[in-house]
């Protein structure tokens, strides 16, 4: 006679067995490349739904303050975007009630004002809500124009999304500024989510080329497109953190890659002012992503680090870790010298150092989470100051040392 936990037994081992199935499956069809490009990049997400972009008006921009502009990469893809009037010359030159669009505004507008080039995160458009509020609370607040930009493959942008696609787009974006007029001097780079990867990657183009922008902001950015993808939910959970636990199983995802978007690894040849802010409530990418980053730009300024032998079965002797716990001592002692940092009650906190190329600030705030960080008040104080915008732009105003 069969005990009765037997027949419980069997169907908890075919549960597991179907669900260990299913995973593998998930996995198989997450490696196809066209999947994994939809998974990546979310651009099929339409939000807002059927979006109508001639008429930026009805997401809550000012009327003919924004032109929609479509314009041509090298590789002969069509991309949407929207060139924001800053609302110094927005409110100077509409109080005419005669006042029309032209052409020209964008040339007076480039050459006047300071240029925020836009790059957005993954899913959606231009006219999705939390990037609107953004983008006017940069025209207003901050003072600048405003270039914002879909990739290939989003809202009206022909082509599909690539990491390479990408930095085309990006590269044609920042010529169709300069082509209207605008300096590099003048524009500052700013990244959200997605778009910190594709603004590294401009500036560090730029940096090769020997062309200096205003600096560079990565909101919200991640280290690496393997490293956020660890934790990060597909399908509302992270389902690839199971065969991330095995050492194969992480060779295999880094294989499997299409894109890498590695930010950490050419974050130090960036030759401008570099500005990272991240929310401690932010659940789509850990705010560690950007105290990982910090570290890569502060670590060639610390005394260097003395690793331990970490390799199976080694042994670590007495001296080797005294050395150990004396370079960890040294390294935070020259931190505490060059990197001050500032306590801001009920916000956040404030990290900068300078560096060879321009001041570096980090800014850890405690509200935003992932998509309204950018567009909080004290963020944007912070980003006005260091790049002097807006009410900054005066140094008889503020004082930004």
């Amino acid at each position: 006679m069969s005990h009765p936990n037997e027949g419980l037994l069997a169907k908890a081992h075919r549960f597991f067995l179907y669900l260990g199935v299913l995973y593998g499956v998930c996995i198989v069809f997450l490696a196809i490349p066209w999947v994994q490009r939809h998974v990546s990049y979310q651009h099929k997400f339409g939000i807002p739904l059927f979006p109508v972009f001639e008429t930026p008006e009805r997401y809550g921009l000012s009327p003919a303050k924004t032109f929609n502009v479509n314009f041509q990469t090298p590789d002969n893809n069509t991309l949407g975007a929207w060139f924001v009037l800053s609302d110094p010359y927005y409110q100077q030159h509409s109080v005419s009630s005669t006042y029309s669009q032209t052409n020209q505004s964008i040339y007076d507008a480039l050459r006047t004002q300071k240029t925020v080039l836009y790059f957005h995160g993954t899913a959606g458009t231009r006219a999705a809500a939390p990037r609107v509020r953004t983008v006017a609370a940069i025209t207003s607040r901050l003072q600048a124009n405003v270039f914002v930009v879909d990739y290939r493959g989003f809202g009206d942008s022909t082509g599909y999304p690539s990491e390479r696609g990408i930095e085309i787009d990006a590269m044609a974006s920042w010529n169709w500024l300069l082509d209207h007029g605008a300096q590099p001097e003048d524009i500052l780079i700013w990244g959200h989510s997605l778009g910190t990867g594709i603004a590294s990657k401009l500036a560090q183009q730029l940096a090769l080329q020997g062309t200096k922008p205003r600096g560079v902001a990565l909101l919200a950015p991640f280290t690496s497109f393997s490293v956020v993808i660890e934790d990060y939910p597909i399908f509302g959970f992270p389902l690839l953190r199971p065969i991330q636990s095995f050492p194969i199983g992480r060779k295999l995802i880094k294989r499997l890659l299409l894109e890498k978007y590695d930010t950490l690894s050419i974050i130090q040849e960036l030759n401008v002012p570099v500005l990272l802010a991240h929310s401690t409530n932010d659940f789509d990418i850990p705010h560690y992503h950007s105290k990982t980053l910090m570290d890569q730009l502060l670590d060639p300024h610390l005394p260097p680090s003395v690793a331990l032998p970490d390799s199976p079965g080694s042994t670590i002797s007495e001296e080797e870790y005294n050395a150990y716990i004396d370079g960890v001592k040294k390294r935070k002692e020259a931190r505490s010298l060059l990197v001050r940092k500032t306590e801001i009650p009920e916000f956040g906190v404030v990290e900068e150092f300078q560096s060879p190329h321009g001041k570096v600030v980090y800014i850890e705030t405690m509200w935003g989470g992932h998509n309204h960080v950018g567009s909080q008040e004290g963020v944007q104080n912070e980003i006005g100051k260091m790049f002097k915008l807006g009410l900054w732009s005066d140094p008889r105003t503020v004082n930004v040392d």
